[in-house]
């Protein structure tokens, strides 16, 4: 295996033996796999639109594919096998795209083992002085960002053909040979799309569950068996919620699910009753403490212990061996009954160990511009001096210590932006308020990035500056996929001098660093004192 796609990959260059993820070899061998064949899809599809044909169904495989290999979501070789079925029967379902094709587009497995050689075969033996093989990476990890964030829209019933579209142009140029400059304009066109699928996905949410309020969310536990649900699909917790009331069963959110608890549809639920522990990584002493089910319903799954393994319930894109799992019907909807019953065997949850300190979330664009005229006052006064971007994501490394000491260190008159589970560095903090305004305006889930973009865009209107004379810093944490989607966004939007860390991606060439650092300028963190000087001036 080579897997450099996050983060926290081994010495910083890729995982070589088994994932830092926890993912083995022959798991990730499996999932190489299905991106290829999905590429071979994306071959003939392409062609065959352009005739007035093709399978409706290939973009939807695609997305599933491209959501289940990324980060944390599917470790299960089983399942991921019987998508690599699904795979080569739509492919084998269309015409030859010519007479030339690439061996992804014709390729058929007979057994495992015909898997496994193939997965050594094309494995991505990265060559970090190449600025194609890293264009190409970029692209497909912004692929898998953008394939996440669709498939949350479209399970709300929100799609765009579009979107699919490029997925399938973006896949299929990977195996194209295309020069270094296509393949810049295709990495650059990924964040244009990016914002593009951010923005559907802030309509299904708000359509659907209405637009999130500014909420206290209460981090205590109450006497009542409980379901801990984590992850990003509100539909779930809708389902879930729907089917568990007037059951005595408390349901309680966990990492990226915190923000759920500030939409209008879903916090009418009484049984919502807060949120349970911190983000992904620390699920081995949440899942522990918390004493009834747990249902993971997109990626962040560490591989469990064995003393809870058999609380543990996937579904959607998540999944994990000798982990139960949970299917979606033929008309989309899911069955909780089996989690809702387990959870009435269980004592209540212990106490989490977090400070009991309630934590603000609901700060998505429409409460904030419900506000805007505070909040420029504010700032025109001289009361807020600077806006801190911190969106992004959590990891397990010492080294994210620097976000909870930044967001310490940071002047009284400064106010921080986020999104995403990077929050739980420093939501726990009482970092207090300037003149009622919260110092974390949470604008929810790493989905919800969205909702910056619209804020400073509105503050870039109000102040009639453009976006990059705002007193906004960009102090970017990024662990996985979803995050290069959103970085790559925020380039299509012109933003400039972000600070990207703890580490920059490892799939990034010399070429391809030097051409970010010149065009817009993006950095590494350093020392707190001095990117704060830097990102705070006088």
């Amino acid at each position: 295996m080579f897997c450099y796609q996050c983060e926290e990959t081994a010495r910083g260059t890729g995982c070589t033996v088994k994932g830092v993820c926890g993912k083995e070899d022959h798991t990730a061998g499996v999932q190489d796999v299905l991106l290829y064949i999905c590429k071979g899809i994306s071959i003939r599809n392409l062609a065959a639109m352009e005739k007035g044909a093709g399978n409706k169904d290939a973009g939807a495989l695609i997305t599933d594919a491209l959501f289940a290999t990324l980060t944390n979501t599917n470790f299960d070789d089983k399942r991921l096998r019987e998508m690599i079925n699904q795979a080569i029967a739509i492919r084998d379902s269309l015409p030859k795209s010519g007479d030339n094709e690439p061996d992804a587009c014709t390729w058929t497995p007979k057994s495992d083992a015909d898997i496994e050689a193939k997965a050594k075969e094309i494995a991505d033996l990265a060559n970090v002085n190449d600025d194609v093989h890293s264009l190409r990476a970029m692209l497909v990890f912004g692929l898998k960002g953008l394939a996440a964030y669709y498939h949350h829209a479209e399970t709300l019933g929100y799609t765009d053909e579009e979107i699919v579209i490029f997925m399938q142009k973006g896949l299929a140029s990977t195996i194209q040979d295309l020069p270094a400059d296509k393949m810049t304009a295709l990495v650059l066109e990924c964040g244009s799309v990016g914002v593009k699928v951010l923005a559907l996905l802030d309509s299904a949410n708000t359509k659907t569950y209405g637009s999130p309020e500014i909420t206290s969310v209460k981090t205590t536990v109450g006497t009542n068996p409980g379901i801990l649900i984590t992850g990003h699909d509100l539909r779930d917790l809708d389902q879930l919620l729907e089917q568990s009331k007037d059951s005595g069963v408390d349901i309680y959110t966990h990492g990226e699910m915190l923000p759920a608890n500030a939409y209008p549809e879903l916090k009418k639920y009484s049984h919502l009753v807060g949120n349970y522990g911190s983000s992904w990584w620390h699920q081995k002493e949440d899942f522990e403490k918390f004493n009834g089910p747990i249902v993971v319903t997109t990626n962040c799954i560490v591989p469990p212990k064995d003393s809870y393994k058999d609380k543990i319930y996937t579904t959607g894109p998540a999944g994990y061996p000798g982990v139960k799992h949970i299917a979606k019907s033929a008309n989309g909807t899911k069955d909780f009954s089996k989690v809702i019953e387990h959870a009435k065997t269980c004592p209540p949850p212990l106490d989490p160990g977090t400070n009991g300190r309630d934590l603000i979330t609901g700060c998505a664009h429409d409460a904030v511009l419900a506000i805007a005229g505070t909040v420029i006052e504010a700032v025109k006064k001289g009361d807020i001096r600077r806006f801190i971007v911190m969106a992004g994501c959590d990891g397990r490394r010492g080294e994210r210590k620097y976000y909870t000491e930044f967001a310490k260190a940071l002047p009284k008159d400064t106010v921080i932006l986020t999104a995403g589970c990077a929050k739980y560095r420093y939501n726990y903090l009482d970092l207090g308020t300037i003149g009622g305004i919260p110092r974390v305006i949470d604008a929810g889930q790493c989905n919800d990035c969205y909702s910056l973009v619209v804020i400073a865009q509105a503050l870039a209107e109000a102040f009639g500056v453009g976006i990059n004379e705002l007193p906004v810093s960009y102090n970017i944490a990024w662990y996985e996929q979803k995050a290069v989607l959103v970085l790559l966004a925020l380039l299509s939007l012109g933003v400039k001098n972000i600070t990207l860390g703890p580490k920059l991606p490892g799939f990034v060439s010399p070429g391809v660093l030097k051409v970010l650092v010149d065009t817009f300028n993006i950095g590494n963190i350093s020392t707190v004192e001095e990117d704060i000087e830097r990102m705070v001036p006088a």
